[in-house]
């Protein structure tokens, strides 16, 4: 069963890090892309919970409220990271989500009230550093590094904050209600802004890569993720979590040939970071097992 658990995560972990070569492919902007890819990932979750597993979606107003709210942060965290894609490439827009770990290294000791570790630091100071050195090398892409970054910051904040609220109500509903509220308030956004009648602009081409986006690489990996934590240890989702980017370039590489090969100083930065998180990963794990 372990090794299974381990097999189901690799997967989801190489379908998360295919959904930006789909981001790619889709012709629509950014806005469209994620006002589409939310609604059709709330029907199929609606459609699983209600109408297969035949579970009730009520949930008390606070926690619908509060799930409304992270459900913004994962919408503009997405709009992030397919715009950083369009304006830059891949490459780009996965190597900026490391950032994730230093923002999380700040914001989860203010949210649960503990100390601050002091390696989760080194390693921020580590990323920063090798952050700067892909914005001076690849300057040509300063708008997606920028986009990128704010995606890793939008991430962080939905990240922590969703981690606050698994207990309060079903996983299940938790992910429905996150992305459904967060669809609705992009959708309140575009008809107050007059920008609604844009989502007409889209062609059947995306709305069905679209439809796979929302269905085999969101809900489903979202839901068994959320099964997996019964078989492996958070520590080991993280962990492995942290290879999307890996998946994620070396797909584009392969996938898009010229337009995703970067310079040599772009892949010894990612690679940087990347082992910078998975040795602080290990470092954690030996504490733990020491405690």
């Amino acid at each position: 069963m372990q090794k299974l658990a381990l097999f189901r995560l690799h997967l989801i972990v190489f379908l998360w890090g295919f959904t930006a070569i789909l981001g790619k492919l889709i012709h629509a902007n950014a806005q469209i892309l994620v006002f589409y890819r939310m609604l059709f990932a709330a029907i199929f979750l609606f459609v699983f919970i209600r109408v297969y597993k035949k579970e009730s979606i009520k949930v008390s107003k606070k926690i619908f409220f509060q799930l409304a709210a992270i459900g913004l942060a994962m919408a503009l965290h997405w709009y992030c990271f397919f715009y950083s894609i369009k304006v830059s490439n891949v490459s780009i827009a996965l190597s900026c989500l490391s950032l994730s770990t230093l923002f999380a290294s700040i914001l989860e000791p203010i949210i649960f009230k503990r100390k601050i570790d002091v390696s989760e630091v080194v390693m921020g100071t580590v990323i920063v550093a090798c952050i700067l050195l892909i914005f001076k090398t690849e300057f040509h892409f300063k708008e997606g590094i920028i986009y990128g970054i704010l995606c890793a910051v939008f991430g962080t904040i939905f990240s922590v904050f969703n981690g606050k609220m698994f207990g309060k109500t079903s996983s299940g509903n938790i992910i429905f209600y996150e992305i459904f509220c967060g669809w609705f308030i992009l959708m309140l956004f575009y008809l107050f802004s007059g920008q609604i009648f844009q989502m007409n602009e889209i062609n059947y081409r995306d709305l069905a890569l679209i439809c796979l986006l929302a269905s085999v690489f969101t809900a489903f990996p979202m839901l068994e993720s959320v099964k997996l934590m019964k078989y492996i240890s958070p520590f080991t989702l993280i962990l492995t979590v942290n290879l999307e980017p890996v998946y994620g370039i070396i797909l584009a590489f392969f996938i898009f040939g010229e337009s995703e090969h970067m310079s040599p100083i772009f892949y010894i930065a990612s690679a940087v970071m990347i082992l910078a998180i998975i040795v602080n990963g290990l470092m954690k794990a030996r504490k733990t097992k020491k405690l």
